[in-house]
């Protein structure tokens, strides 16, 4: 991937610090393949995230999902552009708990397993 910049380039390869609201969530750039639109991202959820039953509030993992699909559209963009969300829909399949959070995101939708 090296040879790209902009927003989000610039914070993977540490040319730039990763926003704080991402590096709150522990974001980790695992990979992204630009042409098919794609990427996947890693989150540290720790303790401090979760609910007196032990699981991680939804709100940080709607936090996370929003970290994920934004930088899909972003590693795309050209330097000079960025993405703004306009709608984020999150359905709850099941309980979150701590420790690694992959999340797996195209152009219109992402995954959290």
């Amino acid at each position: 991937m090296s040879g790209r910049s902009g927003p989000f380039w610039d914070g993977v390869e540490g040319r730039a610090p990763v926003p704080p609201a991402a590096a709150t969530l522990g974001f980790d750039f695992v990979d992204a393949d630009v042409e098919a639109g794609t990427i996947e991202v890693a989150f540290a959820a720790s303790e401090a995230f979760t609910n007196p039953a032990g699981n991680v509030l939804g709100a940080f993992v709607a936090a996370m999902l929003y970290d994920t699909v934004g930088p899909a559209l972003l590693a795309t963009l050209a330097p000079d552009q960025f993405q703004s969300t306009r709608q984020l829909n999150v359905t709850f399949l099941r309980a979150v708990r701590p420790g690694r959070v992959t999340g797996r995101a195209g152009s219109s939708t992402a995954t959290r397993t």
